[in-house]
């Protein structure tokens, strides 16, 4: 094909859509033979050549953003926010009170707050659109007739998919062969799946109805079909969507919410301290209202956390980052902070505990009986009950092995594959026809394939041992299939129960001929009965070496496993017991016995702390289990991989599915996407969570503390009717909240994880990230110290330059004493800041154990911390602007232990704290 002919020649068309169409795509409407001729395309796919020109001419198959730039938009945001808008609001009276430079200085102060805080939302948003390159979305197309993955982004018009169960659609398409169910949801808001088939039927109505058409964006929950694309990008459904609604949404964290709701409530008490100081400034210190209503102004601007909520999604951002890179991508950031919180984790066992590397190691049949499959002993001639079984097993099978060796499909239909080579049946495929196939029905447990063999065409099932043998009415033997008794019942079963207690996957296979009555288009009920049981096989898939350690991780954190498998439950509580999840005593609770039982009693059940283990059950259990742990409290992840499991992955708190082997739709609706399959990566991102969590409260201590310092003297300025001066000036103010305390508070949230991290149990529901015992320690503890150092140091310095309670202290001789002693508190605050920023460092463990030098980001912050406030106190420029002057050296000999012993008192509350807690521990146990 020419370059010109890659391209439709057929004109734009628009009555069809509604809209604008895709340049040069013909009606979708049209017959199928003529839209292909139109389309310029071929049921067999373009080539890769053809492919990439008609990229160059349609260009990438992507959503754009059509709102121009986001970034005003973002930093008018912060601009209005309602902590900015109260700065503002001081701004302005500062002005009109005839201070100028104290005005600009608090507009100064909104403006650097608006830029932190969109930087850090900026690379909030960076971290998680990165995630994107990690599982970049893959279609399944035809290229010359040769089914391959390629980039989603790289379709064009004229390519044809091929669209399985499981699979997202990524471009607006037209069946040319089979039937899918899909999701449309996403487009219609309709919350049962749809039919869509290539069967040519009206075509008249809208094209969303259209029953031979697909589209961008939804899923396919059954069925496999063959369509060819006719619009991608911004010109299918989906992207008419996107283009109308260009808003995106912040979700907050419920630790943002509280967070908010608290600063709000501080920056409340901060203007009625403002308020409140005017009268004591002015009756009782003696100042003029102008110097009184700056003072309070600064009052305020000083006490609005206005960095916290920053500070906050930085920390965030960085707990995404690190779960990245540990093979955890978590969709939303705010979802990292409720990782932290989760309480029970319900898992799948294959794939997940387990390396889904399945190898078939015994057979059962009536003929032969059971066997090892590695020995070489079982009987592998035509007739035998073994060969019967292989050739079934190859013909209900997906799974490829081509020439070269190269693998494909299900782990499970790949052991299949791998033992019929082994019972001689060449290459792993049989000569035949597929004339009709029933997917695995995760209800029915079992997936069954109409083929025309040499021998005939047969009806091929394989699926749960229980569900099968209830279709069976005659056994595969030696010499010939005979009557299943319930003898033969009873045997089978054993069989099944004593493979399942080994923790091996035990599957039925059977097959029934079809007469030549029958039609090969028989429905399922009608295919799947009288059915010869060919015999058992039992699969071992060995569980993740890694697994142990992190299940021991989740009990020493008080974390619950609970196993939800479609397995049986011996074979889980085997693999469970080789991990050690629970214990040869662990409940089973069948899916059967689930289904009749009352809430009331899953309730209780899911109430006792013990571990379960849910078997047979299916995603329909997924989601009551879910509903009822949340009803209980708990806060819940949930692993699932399969399209029926989208419904639980959305209910649960953290939806957790697999990179790997996981479905287009359960990624969609999951929160949390495993790279790697791996059940330890969900407890790496819980001890994830949780670090970022306490890294949240050590900065939010590390900031309260310095409230009581800076309020206290002002309380004493106050009760002593202004004979005492007060101890600041607004600019130290704002150097200290602005300059000093920025970077240490941003070095603390990404603080190394505290040892005995995953040793405590998961917090509370609701608990609030601020409490009474937090407040306590960062206002009393380390803020009361701070204020006892400072106000010492401000108090000796004015008595030792001459000063006594009532001197004035605004002009004369006594002035720069009152600068000195100013400044002495500006410094003593500076130094309070290192030992609280040490402190803050840990929860209860001693510094020690976490060493001093672990967190050099903190390192870094303090030595910038203590360059900056000597710039401030000793140039000159920064002098006339803050109102410093160069202290005597004994000064700042004094000002030397003021860390250690902020430090030193925490730590040793701390101590006494972790040994009241050993103290308790024998008592507790007793």
């Amino acid at each position: 094909m020419d370059a010109q002919d890659a391209v439709p020649r057929t004109g734009s068309v628009t009555g069809a859509r509604g809209g604008e169409e895709q340049i040069g795509v013909p009606d979708p409407q049209e017959p199928v033979q003529r839209f292909l001729r139109d389309l310029r395309a071929r049921r067999t796919g373009l080539s890769d050549r053809e492919a990439a020109r008609r990229l160059m001419v349609y260009g990438p198959n992507e959503l754009t953003r059509r709102g121009g730039v986001q970034w005003p938009r973002q930093i008018v945001r912060q601009l209005v926010h309602p902590l900015a808008l109260l700065l503002w609001l001081a701004a302005v009276l500062s002005y009109f009170s005839g201070s100028a430079p104290l005005a600009a200085a608090i507009v100064a102060v909104i403006l650097l707050n608006a830029g932190f805080a969109f930087l850090q939302e900026r690379h909030a948003e960076r971290a998680v659109e990165a995630l994107s390159a990690y599982l970049p979305p893959q279609a399944r197309v035809l290229r010359e007739g040769r089914e391959k993955l390629v980039p989603a982004g790289t379709l064009v018009p004229g390519d044809v998919l091929v669209v399985r169960e499981g699979d997202r659609v990524s471009a607006d398409a037209r069946l040319l062969e089979g039937s899918v169910e899909m999701d449309v949801s996403a487009l219609t808001g309709e919350s049962l799946p749809v039919l869509r088939s290539a069967e040519p039927l009206s075509v008249s109505g809208a094209l969303l109805e259209a029953p031979d058409m697909i589209f961008s964006g939804t899923g396919c929950t059954g069925g496999e079909g063959v369509a060819v694309v006719f619009a991608t990008g911004m010109h299918t459904e989906l992207g008419r969507i996107a283009a109308l609604s260009e808003r995106v949404g912040h979700d907050e964290s419920p630790l943002e919410k509280q967070v908010t709701r608290v600063a709000r409530i501080i920056a409340v008490v901060a203007v009625a301290m403002g308020i409140a100081f005017i009268p004591v400034g002015t009756l009782l210190g003696g100042m003029s209202l102008g110097e009184t209503l700056n003072f309070a102004v600064g009052l305020l601007v000083a006490n609005v956390p206005e960095g916290l909520l920053p500070t906050i999604t930085l920390a965030l951002a960085v707990g995404v980052r690190i779960l990245a890179r540990q093979g955890a991508l978590v969709k939303r950031i705010s979802a990292v902070e409720t990782l932290g919180s989760t309480s029970v984790i319900c898992t799948d066992k294959t794939g997940t505990l387990t390396m889904n590397r399945m190898r078939v190691t015994s057979l059962w049949t009536a003929g032969e009986g059971g066997r090892d499959l590695d020995a070489g002993t079982l009987p592998t001639g035509p007739a035998s009950t073994a060969a019967r079984l292989a050739a079934a097993s190859v013909y209900c099978n997906n799974a490829v092995i081509d020439a070269s060796g190269t693998e494909s499909g299900d782990p499970t239909e790949l052991a299949l594959l791998h033992a019929a080579v082994s019972l001689g049946v060449p290459g792993g495929r049989y000569p035949g026809e597929r004339l009709a196939q029933f997917h695995f029905d995760p209800v029915l447990r079992r997936m069954s394939t109409i083929d025309r063999t040499p021998q005939g065409v047969r009806v091929h099932c394989k699926g749960a041992p229980e569900e099968l043998l209830r279709l069976c009415t005659t056994v595969a033997a030696t010499g010939g299939d005979r009557p299943l008794e319930q003898a033969g019942r009873d045997t089978a079963a054993a069989v099944v129960d004593q493979w399942a207690d080994e923790g091996l996957r035990v599957l039925a296979v059977a097959e029934r001929d079809l007469g030549a009555h029958e039609d090969p288009g028989l429905g399922r009920e009608q295919a799947e009965q009288d059915m010869t049981l060919l015999g058992l096989v039992a699969m071992f898939d060995p569980p993740r070496p890694e697994v142990p350690d992190a299940v021991a991780r989740c009990h020493s954190a008080g974390i619950r496993l609970i196993i939800v498998t479609g397995d049986h439950g011996l074979t889980a509580r085997g693999i469970a017991a080789r991990v050690g999840i629970g214990n040869a005593e662990t409940r089973i609770i069948t899916g059967a016995e689930l289904d009749r039982m009352p809430e009331r009693e899953l309730d209780e059940l899911l109430e006792a702390e013990e571990e379960l283990i849910f078997a047979r059950s299916s995603p329909e259990a997924k989601l009551r289990i879910a509903d009822a742990l949340r009803d209980l409290g708990q806060i819940v992840a949930m692993t699932g991989d399969g399209v029926n499991d989208a419904p639980a992955l959305r209910r649960a708190d953290i939806g957790v599915t697999m990179g790997r082997s996981g479905t287009d739709v359960a990624r969609e609706a999951a929160t949390m996407v495993l790279t790697d399959d791996n059940f330890a990566s969900i407890v790496s991102a819980v001890q994830a969570g949780r670090r970022v969590y306490d890294n949240v409260r050590k900065f939010i201590i590390y900031i309260f503390a310095h409230a009581t310092p800076e309020v206290i003297p002002f309380l004493i300025y106050a009760a002593s009717g202004g004979r005492i001066p007060l101890p600041l000036t607004v600019m130290q103010i704002l150097a200290i909240d602005l300059g000093t305390e920025t970077l240490p508070a941003l070095a603390l949230g990404r603080e190394p994880e505290e040892p005995g991290t995953m040793d405590r149990p998961p917090r509370r529901r609701g608990q609030n990230v601020i409490d009474g015992a937090m407040l306590a320690r960062a206002w009393g503890l380390l803020g009361g110290v701070s204020a006892l150092l400072v106000t010492t140091a401000f108090l000796a310095t004015l008595l030792i330059g001459g000063w006594r309670p009532g001197d004035d202290i605004s002009h004369g001789p006594l002035h720069p004493v009152w600068m000195q002693a100013t400044t002495m508190s500006f410094l003593g605050i500076v130094a309070c800041q290192i030992g609280t920023a040490l402190a803050a460092r840990t929860q209860s463990a001693s510094l020690a154990s976490i060493g001093l030098t672990s967190n050099r980001l903190l390192l870094w912050g303090i030595a910038f911390e203590i360059i900056f406030t000597a710039a401030v106190v000793a140039i000159p420029p920064f002098q006339e602007v803050f109102g410093t002057s160069i202290p005597e050296p004994w000064q700042i000999l004094a000002l030397t232990p003021f860390p250690f012993l902020v430090w030193g008192t925490d730590e040793l509350w701390r101590y006494t704290r972790r040994r009241h807690r050993r103290a308790l521990v024998p008592t507790s146990e007793a």
